[in-house]
Parts: C-alpha cells; structure tokens; sequence
C-alpha cells in the first residue's frame, strides 16, 4: 500500500462528478445466520456524514477493517442507478440503501463495470484511491431485508468489492471521480447483467 496519491492520479484519465448517497459503516455483522430469525440491531450509528479510509486495511470501525481475510474486498461501492433497477424490478418504488450494507453508494457510475479498476473519489478532503476486485454478490438476507426477489435482481448490480490503495477521508455529497477505465455509463439493464460468477457463493460465504 501507499499513501502516495499523486504517483496514482496520472494513471487516472477518465474524471466526472458524481454523488455519494450514503456511507455505512458496521462494527457488526447484522446478517448472520439465518434469515428467517431476522438481523441483529445494529450497534451504533452505521451510516455516518463521514468515513475514514486506511490503505489495506478498510473502513475504520467497518466489520471487515483489518481483517486478512478481507484484504482486497474490505470496501464495497454499488451504484445508486443499480438500486433503482432492483426496485424497478421487484416492484418497489424506494428501497433503502442501507439494508443492502454497501460502504459507499454512490450516483454517475456503473459501479459493476469496477472490475479491475483503480478509481479515485475526493469529495473535498483529498483524493482517496481504491481499486476494484470482485463482485459484491447478493444473498439471500437481500429478500428478506431489502424487497422479497431482491436476492435475484441484485445479481450482476450488487456493486463491487473494493480495496483501498491510499488513506482518506469520504463524506456524503457530491464528489470527483477518477478511474483508469470509464466507468461513467447507465448500469446495465436486466438483459445485460452476467450471472453471477460461480468463482464465489452469494455474499462471498460471509456475513454482511
């Protein structure tokens, strides 16, 4: 890891505003176990003004902030644009961002097209670098917490596993983002969307 931010920016060429909607971080995992006997309460305030980021390690106070086995996959984004599609989908006309336990939901990307990507987001402190690993796979808590079919819609829309690159600060509002790839396009519709890779069970076989 580095904390080198201007080494990273020229290699992003690709810029555009977008907005971040919501920011959540859980010292808990609230979906564990079995659906059916509903989440634990959340411990604290989960979805803060402002999150601090630390290079290969996370979100500071998120679940998975240090944890090895989470490395690369410590901060998940997912796209606003996508949660309208799923709401569109199930028929539900607001679905609550929170109950998805995205990190960073955010407006102006397809966030699924993050793959790979190194990506900045400066929303007025600095730039934060993060780059783009794995699917964020849904689960079957998306049914029950989220709109009953909602497991199914988010496949191919539940955002990205991410890993931050250098340390920062985010907050809710507008912001810049930079990337290696251009990622600003409308999320892809129904016909569009992969399966889900099989590389990974749903949720990646851990609580959200």
């Amino acid at each position: 890891m580095t904390s080198d931010v201007g080494g990273l920016l020229p290699a992003l060429p690709f810029e555009a505003a977008v907005h971040i909607e919501l920011l959540l971080a859980s010292p808990t995992h609230r979906y564990d176990g079995r659906p059916a006997d509903g989440a634990a309460p959340a411990d604290g305030d989960e979805t803060p003004s402002s999150i601090e980021l630390r290079a290969g390690l996370g979100i500071v106070g998120d679940r998975y902030y240090a944890k090895p086995a989470h490395r690369h996959a410590s901060v998940t984004v997912m796209a606003g644009e996508a949660l309208d599609e799923v709401g569109r989908l199930v028929g539900v006309s607001h679905l609550d961002p929170a109950a998805t336990r995205r990190n960073i939901v955010l407006r102006g990307l397809d966030a699924d097209a993050l793959r790979d990507v190194v990506f900045s987001l400066d929303t007025g402190d600095g730039p934060v670098v993060l780059q783009g690993n794995r699917p964020a796979n849904p689960c079957a808590w998306m049914d029950r917490e989220l709109a009953p079919g909602a497991f199914t819609a988010m496949r191919g829309r539940g955002g990205m596993r991410c890993e931050p690159m250098t340390s920062g600060r985010l907050s809710l509002g507008p912001a810049v983002l930079r990337s290696s790839a251009s990622v600003f396009r409308a999320p892809r519709s129904i016909a569009e969307a992969p399966p889900i890779r099989r590389e990974s069970a749903p949720c990646d076989m851990n609580p959200v």
